[in-house]
């Protein structure tokens, strides 16, 4: 029996340091690998960068299609951007005009 006290007394004083122990390393596993975590954050970032590049070049292309809609406004007609728009649309061409067809190639 006294085995078992001397295990009991022991144990006593070494619960406390292995809880703890125990505590700090969990918090500190989510505190990288948890849904808020480093490696979350640095996916997070990397996501922001990608969807930040792709806004400027949405935005690129939103503004030069408004250039183009402000080019056709009747205030301010440019009679070129009427006249490619009219042979783009109606697929008509002058008798004196080159075409150059683009094939692409298959792989």
């Amino acid at each position: 029996m006294s085995i078992f006290k001397e295990m009991r007394k022991r144990a006593r004083h070494v619960i406390g340091p292995v809880l703890g122990v125990s505590t700090l390393a969990y918090f500190g596993f989510h505190a990288v690998q948890g849904d808020r975590g480093l490696l979350a954050w640095w996916k997070l970032r990397q996501h922001i960068e990608i969807a930040s590049v792709r806004l400027n070049k949405v935005t690129k292309e939103r503004q030069k299609l408004e250039q183009r809609v402000r080019l056709l406004h009747p205030e301010s007609l440019d009679p070129d951007m009427l006249e490619e728009r009219a042979r783009i649309m109606l697929n008509y061409g002058h008798v004196d005009d080159i075409v150059a067809l683009d094939q692409k190639r298959r792989k």
